[in-house]
């Protein structure tokens, strides 16, 4: 309206002080910034909010200027601002996991091939049919993964929230770099797994700006540990040749095995069925971080299918075997599993 009334374009009957030419440019950016800043949210360009806070700004400047009649869009500047912050508090938060991912391939491009990997032969008959199981086209090598999710997660005594979440995982070295998304009251919070270089931490921030909880050191060490190797049971079984797993038969069912990685020791049982599906995975060296202490953990499975040529599971729970009983905590969902890709499949530099 600035613009319009600057140029006679038409009467503004809002606007009762005059404009000059030069301001009524600058109201014109100032539009333009808004528009811009929203066509990139459109789009999903990270860097919208960057238009968003000049064009707040702009626009503060300008009402200031002919406070009397303009006052109220002081309002509407207000509540873009906020979610400008919020917007750059979410990228920046992201970002984090998107730095660790470029060093995480980084690395991965400058290895050798591993030879930490034995015969699938030399494995238990329960370990080696799961392999063939869930390979049934041969055992490629694998490098990494990167999954994508959907499911909720929920708290004792509080309701399920939705989520959704990508992970990348690398196995010569072993890293899970985990970024989930949820809204708990419609209020978007982020939260950041990352197991690299043999440290853990955990990081949950609403807006990717307010802390909710940070948590790292050998609990997460030990935490995660289980977690990574949960997910090469799980999602990448021709992993388990790593030289860093032991095994120990228990009966036609069950095994036992130990999992070392950068001086923490784990261990877990595995459960198949008879068709050679592992349907459970126990573990007792996990940690609640709601209360900062270890309780029996399991991730039952439900249902399996071919993603590419590798046959994995679709569904699961995580559940604490707390004293007074199992509690269902997390559901996942397997919306898209991929295996050896390249830094190019997240658009890094």
């Amino acid at each position: 309206m600035g613009f319009v009334k600057a140029f006679d374009f038409a009467e503004i009957q809002q606007l009762n002080l005059p404009i000059s030419r030069v301001y009524g440019v600058f109201w014109l950016v100032a539009a333009a910034l808004f528009v811009a800043s929203g066509m990139c949210l459109w789009l999903k360009w990270p860097y919208w909010f960057v238009f968003a806070f000049a064009g707040a700004v702009a626009s503060q400047i300008l009402i200031i200027s002919i406070w009397s009649d303009a006052r109220f869009g002081t309002i509407a500047n207000l509540l873009i601002l906020i979610g400008a912050i919020a917007g750059y508090g979410m990228w920046n938060f992201e970002s984090q996991f998107k730095n660790d991912l470029r060093e995480a391939f980084e690395k991965s491009a400058g290895m050798q091939e591993s030879v930490s990997h034995r015969s699938i032969d030399d494995l238990p008959d329960l370990i080696a049919d799961y392999i063939r199981f869930t390979n049934p086209k041969g055992m490629p090598r694998i490098e990494n993964m990167a999954v994508e999710f959907d499911g909720a997660m929920r708290e004792k005594g509080r309701d399920w929230f939705p989520f959704r979440a990508q992970q990348v995982s690398f196995f010569d070295e072993p890293t899970r770099l985990f970024f989930m998304e949820a809204k708990m009251f419609g209020v978007p919070v982020l939260g950041y797994h990352r197991y690299m270089n043999g440290d853990a931490s955990m990081d949950i921030r609403i807006l990717g700006l307010i802390p909710v909880a940070h948590i790292s050191g050998q609990v997460m060490r030990e935490a995660e540990t289980v977690t990574v190797f949960n997910d090469i049971c799980l999602m990448a079984p021709a992993a388990l040749t790593d030289k860093r797993i032991t095994w120990d038969e228990i009966d036609s069912t069950r095994v036992r095995a130990s999992f070392v990685n950068e001086g923490t020791t784990i261990s877990a049982e595995l459960i198949f069925n008879d068709s050679g599906q592992l349907v459970n995975f126990v573990s007792d060296d996990r940690t609640a971080v709601a209360d900062m202490k270890k309780y029996r953990f399991s991730t039952p499975v439900s249902e399996y299918k071919l993603h590419g040529e590798i046959r994995v599971l679709t569904q699961g729970e995580a559940v604490w075997h707390y004293p007074e009983g199992a509690f269902a905590y997390g559901k996942f969902h397997i919306k898209r599993l991929e295996y050896n890709v390249s830094g190019d499949r997240f658009g890094l530099d």
